[in-house]
């Protein structure tokens, strides 16, 4: 992940990524005697961090170490999503999939885990996928559309072309769904997007 630039709005940073859109967000934490309180997301303070999404639906999911969900989007209802992980540790990544974008086919990852608190932010255009590095995780996330089931797109997680560095550790079995196994390569869902 190639962070560009920061700006703090109340108890957030926002960090800039190198793909336009795709911000990092980072929240404060209050630790003291009888545990801890964070805000986890607060509209004025996203959208004067460059996030202006209208969130219309929350998703939470539990998987175990290995499993690889992805690469997912939708295609006639493309969502903004904003991601995080409140309990284990996953690397998170995003694929530019925005007609004449000048980094169309291009991916960020980022470690998203309970312990760094970090979140991402993707906006309309991304394929979105996650690999479970913990025992387990359970992943949350907000998306500015709500699911179609009929507009499902996928992208193949492992296309060369695109060449996203997983962070699979010797020894540890992927485990992905029958569907996600058999999602196409960027240069057959071009013309799709």
């Amino acid at each position: 992940m190639t962070l560009e630039s920061s700006t703090t709005f109340g108890n957030f940073i926002f960090t800039r990524t190198s793909i336009e859109g795709v911000i990092v967000v980072d929240a404060v934490r209050y630790d003291d005697e009888r545990g801890y309180f964070m805000e986890t997301y607060k509209k004025p303070d996203f959208v004067a961090g460059g996030i202006d999404a209208e969130f219309v639906q929350d998703n939470q999911s539990a998987s175990t170490r290995g499993v690889l969900r992805g690469l997912h989007f939708q295609i006639e209802h493309p969502q903004s999503k904003l991601v995080r992980v409140v309990s284990g540790e996953v690397f998170d990544v995003v694929v530019d999939l925005r007609a004449g974008s000048p980094t169309y086919g291009t991916w960020e990852g980022v470690i998203l885990s309970a312990e760094n608190r970090r979140q991402l932010f993707m906006p309309h255009g991304f394929a979105h996928g996650f690999l479970v590095l913990s025992d387990s995780a359970e992943f949350c996330y907000k998306c500015d559309d709500v699911y179609h089931p009929n507009d499902e797109g996928g992208l193949m997680w492992n296309d060369p072309a695109i060449g996203i560095e997983w962070p699979i550790p010797e020894g540890m079995e992927l485990v992905l769904s029958d569907k996600d196994k058999k999602h196409p390569c960027l240069k057959d869902i071009a013309a799709v997007i």
